[in-house]
């Protein structure tokens, strides 16, 4: 049986891989940008999932609320990025 750090490195690693790709990810509007915010959320959400497992030593509390917090944090610099081409 895995241990909960070992399954959450794999849970980690199985959304990273299914992660969807740039193109599906970039918005367009009036004009032409190229912004990879659900990336960004998806990648922090992860980190910050595992990051959480790990300091809290399994709780799935510290888990949720360090996904929810990676996920903001790589929203926002994600968004930071955005450019107009």
């Amino acid at each position: 049986m895995l241990n909960t750090k070992t399954q959450a490195v794999a849970a980690a690693l199985l959304l990273l891989a299914s992660q969807p790709s740039p193109a599906s990810a970039t918005t367009h509007h009036r004009y032409h940008r190229t912004c990879h915010t659900v990336t960004g959320t998806v990648v922090g959400g992860v980190g910050g999932g595992v990051v959480g497992n790990v300091v809290t030593h399994g709780s799935v509390a510290g888990t949720v609320v360090g996904a929810g917090a990676g996920a903001l944090i790589g929203h926002h610099i994600a968004s930071r990025h955005c450019r107009r081409r």
